[in-house]
């Protein structure tokens, strides 16, 4: 093969992975700035972005700074300068000296810890999860210092130079967090966490704020960007200087045509597929609000059978199960019928009304799978509403709006509010 042509597809080659690349770390970004900021109480299930501060019940010690936290990685380097002798092909020999750092121990801890903001607390598990911790702790020592070996292995590196560096990041008790991970419901209680998922596009704890993460997804796209337009121009011109004459200027016409068009086709994939991405979130909170009301429609009719063997035939009492019937008939977002209130705020003013219901184990079972349903009603109408949101405004922003415009995709309904009530998470977490 020509030398001229290995030019040209080299660069070509180049400045193609360079920009996918850079529409990858785009996506990411875009990922970030469309995910609405949700609050701790309003989290139910698919992917979330929260902020607030990190707590815990029985927080970590760090292993270099010695601080509270819930999370610390750190690591230990040793410096080492080695003289080489090298012979050339006459016989002469020739020195110089190297040096360089070996890393000779580092390790992380962490545990499961809660986000708190204004409105309460969410368990997070950060098994799994790309963190970025803040620096809390950076010394270089020599051996005569208790650090070198009370924190670093007892043996050394060839050709040590008896110094070692120390450096440990961490996320404090209490520091602020920004998380976007993927929300589940928690096995023993009605109560979302958030924790690693395959199929999630990310799970991020940094300790940096949303537009600092934001701005760095900027600067790494820009850094791919110009990397994949110098390797296009400069396979381009290694090319044509193989060449004669105009075939230089005709040829960077060319690139500069294909490059572009490379780079509208990147754009609109990005954005078609972010609105893909926030249409799915929006089909996925409808289908849990529909999952749930599906089992209250299920567990009323034996709900009622029951208390109508304590009730008598008192007007209000009547009243209140005509009112809890209604609730079999509850629709989803955007469909025309009843909007009721929850079914568990009734049923506790006829457990108020007869007491001697709480003896009744099935009621009993009846009434807590209720309330945890209403709960988890509660939960994703909020998931929807916030989500739904965000995705109407993107569809009326520009030049995205294009991209909507040409995709027909098209704005959805908020469902209306309710008397549904979210159990609060107790825990006692450390406060000093």
């Amino acid at each position: 093969m020509q030398l001229d042509l290995i030019s040209l597809l080299l660069g070509s080659v180049v400045s193609l992975g360079c920009l996918i690349r850079a529409f990858f770390v785009l996506r990411r970004k875009r990922l970030i700035d469309d995910i609405p900021t949700s609050k701790a109480r309003g989290v139910f299930i698919g992917l979330v972005e929260l902020k607030g501060t990190a707590e815990s019940e029985k927080p970590l010690t760090s292993y270099l700074a010695g601080i509270r936290c819930v999370q610390c990685t750190w690591q230990v380097d040793e410096e080492w300068l080695r003289t080489v002798v090298t012979t050339d092909a006459q016989g002469h020999t020739h020195s110089h000296t190297e040096s360089g750092w070996t890393r000779v121990a580092d390790g992380s801890l962490y545990i499961p810890f809660y986000l708190k903001d204004d409105t309460g607390v969410i368990r997070i598990v950060p098994a799994r999860a790309t963190i970025h911790g803040v620096k809390v702790f950076d010394q270089t020592c020599s051996r005569g210092s208790p650090l070198y070996f009370a924190k670093g292995p007892a043996s050394e590196v060839p050709d040590s130079t008896h110094q070692r560096r120390f450096l440990e990041t961490a996320m404090p008790l209490h520091s602020m967090l920004y998380v976007v991970g993927q929300a589940r419901v928690k096995e023993d209680i009605v109560a979302p966490e958030i924790a690693y998922d395959k199929d999630a596009p990310m799970f991020l704890i940094s300790t940096h704020t949303e537009k600092q993460v934001s701005r760095r997804y900027t600067w790494e796209f820009w850094l791919w960007f110009v990397g994949a337009l110098a390797a296009v121009i400069g396979g381009t011109i290694a090319w044509g200087m193989l060449k004669t004459g105009s075939i230089v200027m005709q040829s960077l016409v060319i690139a500069a045509g294909g490059f572009i068009g490379a780079t509208l086709l990147g754009w609109l994939w990005t954005v078609y597929n972010s609105f893909i991405n926030l249409r799915n979130m929006v089909g996925q909170g409808k289908s849990q609000i529909d999952v749930q009301l599906k089992r209250r429609h299920d567990l009323i009719p034996n709900l009622v059978k029951t208390i109508e063997g304590y009730r008598t035939h008192e007007t209000e009492t009547q009243k209140l199960l005509a009112e809890i019937r209604t609730q079999a008939e509850a629709t989803l977002p955007g469909e025309p019928g009843p909007d009721p209130k929850g079914a568990a705020l009734m049923l506790n003013i006829i457990v108020e009304r007869y007491p001697e219901l709480k003896a009744n184990e099935s009621f009993l079972q009846l009434h807590h799978a209720l309330v945890d349903t209403e709960q988890r009603i509660a939960l994703a109408r909020d998931y929807f509403n916030n989500i739904v949101t965000f995705y109407n405004t993107r569809l009326d922003i520009i030049p995205d709006w294009f991209v909507a415009a040409m995709a027909r995709f098209r704005p959805q309904p908020l469902m209306s509010a309710a008397d549904f009530e979210r159990a609060p998470v107790h825990v006692q977490l450390v406060s000093w």
